[in-house]
């Protein structure tokens, strides 16, 4: 469809005057929808990314498609079903708890909620805003057309769900050219707000055309900042957009030596967020930032080296141009170190840069595909000298602000605990895992994804998604889950992977009692058996 005949389509002041009771009824359909178009979506998206379903060796491939086209769309649907439960009731949704964070800051804890604590007992999910918390809901808010401009790297545009039934705002969806044919199976999932005239889709190659359309409220995009820029330049219309950067890890040495377990545990966890989706996510972690004195980093980096070759396996990068990037890398670091999975897979070498140079191109630049580097700060390995250096060098060298992640054993967090929630507080990123990697951020509806520039050179975007409760002045999110948390992402199995992707995903589309129980089963066989990588 054209962009002027899709944004035709859209009326947004019917959706806007249409009563809770029926979007209500609405999001149960989607629900069900999709349910019910589960594999055509999961078969879509690895038929775009060239994986195919029938080959063995790809089961972990399959599986991270699987969470990654229904889970953020699904865990949207259910949050919103909950808010407009709240609202058809008269009891709106409220928050976990409300806390003072000092220097007028509020944190509100938002999560796990329900049955979700169940699977994330020592994980806390907080909003934290700035000044008095307030909240907007839906009805309150002013309305309009938004355009959303899909991802390349994931077939699943929650921002979707996020403006028609957070910002009540009726949605033209234009996807991007690699993502055409999960978006044929969307627009089936999400039929029956096209037919309540809340939504509309327009071809992919009508992207300028679109966003020059003045009828527009707003423009939501993900991808590369140059083309966030081009897409801003000439034209009125407020652009939220998401576009990726650097992120580091910080990892804070302990008081006590980490146990083999314990390293084992965070390398995996490092290892799995390198190579998943074969390194295109905007949320990955690049830059691990460490203390060149810490006694354990020659042990540390080993054990990632070991995780990326002997214990994850290989994940083919498939994204346009990642090849180029690579080579980029390659070529500013020829002694740099090519790590091949042993069970190898076309375009699968992990490129890792130890000790680069503290403003080299390592720092500056986003690698958005297998590249991963190391920092080694020269200053003493203990959480009061080295925590303010790391932060000093996270906000004011590596490029962008979009997420990053601090990893500290528990005795070091209660013993430094000031001195971690400081970190927390200075590191001036959008999304910030203690102990956990940022993409659980991006899949909490309840929690903010963006950048945390304003007021400078766009890098990581501008604006936020999420944040189904509506809260003005958002500051950033933030993730605390245990050290070696079972719920960590950790692929070191490729069926295991799959069957373990696909009843969490599940559940996220519909969280019954008797998804969540199949989950914990097929947690519980998978924890009884070696595994098969």
């Amino acid at each position: 469809m054209k962009a002027a005949k899709a944004v035709d389509w859209a009326d947004p002041g019917r959706w806007k005057a249409t009563p809770a009771t029926v979007r209500l009824d609405l999001l149960k359909q989607i629900r069900r929808n999709i349910d019910r178009y589960f594999d055509d979506l999961v078969s879509a998206d690895c038929e775009a990314k060239g994986i195919d379903r029938s080959v063995a060796a790809n089961a972990h491939q399959v599986g991270t498609s699987v969470q990654a086209t229904v889970v953020p769309v699904a865990a949207n649907v259910s949050a919103a079903i909950a808010l407009y439960e709240g609202l058809v009731q008269g009891r709106p949704l409220q928050p976990l708890t409300v806390r003072p964070a000092g220097d007028g800051r509020f944190d509100i804890r938002v999560g796990p909620r329900g049955r979700d604590r169940l699977l994330n007992g020592d994980r806390t999910d907080i909003l934290r805003v700035t000044g008095e918390p307030r909240r907007t809901d839906p009805y309150q808010k002013p309305g309009g057309i938004v355009a959303v401009l899909g991802a390349g790297n994931f077939a699943s545009s929650l921002e979707m769900i996020n403006a028609l039934f957070v910002d009540s705002c009726a949605v033209v969806h234009k996807p991007h050219p690699l993502n055409v044919g999960a978006d044929l199976v969307w627009e089936k999932v999400l039929q029956p707000l096209v037919d309540m005239h809340a939504l509309a889709f327009c071809d992919a190659e009508e992207g300028h055309e679109l966003t020059r359309d003045p009828r527009l409220t707003k423009i939501y995009f993900t991808g590369g900042a140059p083309t966030a820029e081009a897409i801003m330049a000439g034209i009125d219309t407020e652009v939220v957009s998401e576009c990726g950067g650097n992120n580091p890890c910080v990892i804070i040495p302990g008081d006590r030596r980490w146990t083999a377990s314990e390293i084992r545990h965070q390398a995996l966890q490092i290892a799995t967020m390198v190579k998943i989706n074969g390194g295109s996510v905007c949320g990955r972690v690049q830059t691990l930032v460490t203390s060149r004195h810490w006694p354990q980093r020659r042990e540390f980096l080993d054990a990632v080296t070991l995780a990326l070759r002997d214990q994850t396996p290989a994940t083919t990068a498939y994204y346009p141009g990642v090849d180029k990037t690579f080579a980029a890398f390659q070529d500013a670091y020829p002694d740099a170190r090519i790590i091949e999975s042993r069970d190898r897979a076309p375009a699968s070498a992990v490129l890792v840069i130890e000790d680069v140079d503290h403003d080299g191109f390592a720092v500056h630049n986003e690698a958005f595909c297998q590249v991963m580097s190391e920092v080694a700060l020269d200053v003493a390995p203990d959480a009061e000298t080295f925590t303010p250096a790391a932060v000093a060098f996270c906000n004011d060298t590596l490029l962008g602000t979009l997420a990053v992640t601090v990893l500290v054993d528990e005795d070091t967090r209660k013993a430094h605990a000031s001195t971690v929630d400081r970190t927390v507080t200075e590191l001036r990123y959008g999304a910030v895992g203690v102990n956990t990697m940022p993409p659980t951020v991006w899949t909490n509806p309840y929690l903010t994804w963006g950048g945390n520039e304003e007021g400078q050179e766009l890098v990581s975007g501008r604006g936020n998604f999420g944040n189904v409760l509506g809260y003005e002045n958002v500051d950033k999110s933030i993730v605390i889950s245990g050290f070696t948390s079972p719920g960590h992402l950790i692929n070191d199995r490729k069926q295991g992977w799959l069957d373990l992707s696909a009843r969490f995903t599940r559940y996220t589309i519909d969280p019954t009692w008797g998804r969540l129980l199949a989950l914990a089963g097929t947690v519980l066989r998978l924890r009884l058996q070696r595994p098969d990588f």
